[in-house]
């Protein structure tokens, strides 16, 4: 909504900004705020904190009061209208006796879509929609694409030397880049529902995927937020490689997904599970693998992978968006490259939009999306 008077564009960017408070608590729910503004006072702010926890409008309806009566609510993304884990905002609105509300973009839940907009509407209630809409996607990728399409927000997380490399021949990969950059990678493990990897990078690198708080960068507010829920991490092992006495299991329960599933007791006495999606390649099926993440309520998936399980995500059209962060030193010809993506002629180039590029500490980071044609 382009033409939105100025005073809604100024109250919605607000709500924004509080709704980003919970970039790392709110999976499986979306990240939304809500100001509350009568007579041109801001009477009433909330944001959503925790799945099952009240939402953003009953936060910024209970620090409003008597207040909220006649005034106008601004609410990142539609109220809801129906009864899940706690009673319906739309609802919540109508008894406040709120005469106004401007939501940034209708909910793309089936259960919603346009009808808590519809409540509030029959009832009295004068509704608006789309201001600042681009901006509230952007928070909520993944949850967007998850009540869209059944399918998760796949991020590929790529560290690469200025000539395009990843990885000496041997394997050697951890700290190309500097602390500034891998606080920017704790950051985006942190907002994911899921850390994906595969067997080799594992192995060679004895990761464990875990987010470590002191390293986020965070205020003590946020880093305590990400620290208390922690994305679910999965292994892409098709052929068990990994040992249960890994530093990657050692560091918590695990999703492994496999071709077979011959040791599941084992792996489930251990506390983790394995999951069996074998692909008609021989190889675990990865789009059958994120509408099964995408099942259990994962929003965003970061994949933090080496050049082959990269490429894989890569060839198969399922990333969403890349994050490369680039170090200033050459690795040199012999060394591993980014992605496993054999093309022949130029006309099979994979076009890439680049989104966002800057600074983190002595690297850079290049935010890019494939171009859909």
């Amino acid at each position: 909504m382009s033409d939105a008077p100025v005073d809604d564009i100024r109250h919605m960017a607000r709500a924004l900004q509080l709704a980003r408070r919970g970039l790392y608590s709110t999976h499986p729910n979306p990240r939304v705020g809500c100001v509350i503004v009568r007579e041109g006072e801001v009477v009433g702010e909330g944001w959503h904190l925790r799945a099952g926890e009240p939402h953003a409008e009953v936060h910024a309806l209970r620090q409003a009061g008597e207040r909220a009566r006649g005034a106008t609510a601004y609410v990142t993304l539609e109220p809801c209208s129906h009864h899940g884990r706690t009673p319906p905002c739309a609802d919540a609105l109508l008894q406040a006796g709120v005469a106004r509300v401007v939501a940034a973009m209708q909910d793309p839940n089936p259960q919603v879509a346009g009808q808590g907009l519809q409540r509030l509407a029959a009832a009295g209630v004068a509704v608006a929609s789309g201001v600042l809409e681009a901006e509230a996607r952007a928070l909520n990728p993944g949850f967007i694409k998850r009540m869209e399409q059944g399918l998760p927000y796949v991020r590929v997380k790529l560290a690469m030397s200025l000539d395009g490399r990843t990885a000496m021949a041997s394997g050697e990969s951890q700290w190309i880049t500097g602390p500034a950059a891998r606080a920017a990678v704790q950051r985006l493990r942190a907002r994911s529902s899921v850390v994906l990897s595969g067997a080799d990078t594992v192995l060679t690198d004895a990761a464990r995927l875990t987010v470590r708080p002191d390293e986020l960068g965070l205020d003590a507010e946020q880093a305590a937020l990400a620290a208390g829920r922690a994305p679910l991490r999965v292994l892409i092992d098709g052929h068990l490689r990994v040992p249960l006495d890994a530093p990657f299991f050692q560091a918590g329960a695990a999703l492994v997904a496999s071709t077979g599933a011959a040791a599941s007791e084992r792996y489930a006495a251990a506390g983790h599970e394995l999951l069996t999606l074998g692909g008609d390649d021989g190889h675990v099926d990865l789009r059958a693998l994120l509408v099964e993440l995408a099942a259990r309520g994962a929003n965003e998936v970061l994949v933090e992978a080496g050049a082959q399980l990269a490429g894989a995500f890569a060839r198969q059209g399922l990333v969403d968006e890349y994050q490369l962060f680039v170090a200033a030193c050459f690795l040199g010809s012999s060394a591993r490259p980014l992605l496993e993506l054999p093309l022949e002629r130029m006309a099979e180039a994979r076009a890439l939009k680049i989104a966002d590029i800057r600074a983190v500490g002595d690297d850079w980071l290049i935010v890019a999306r494939p171009v859909t044609r």
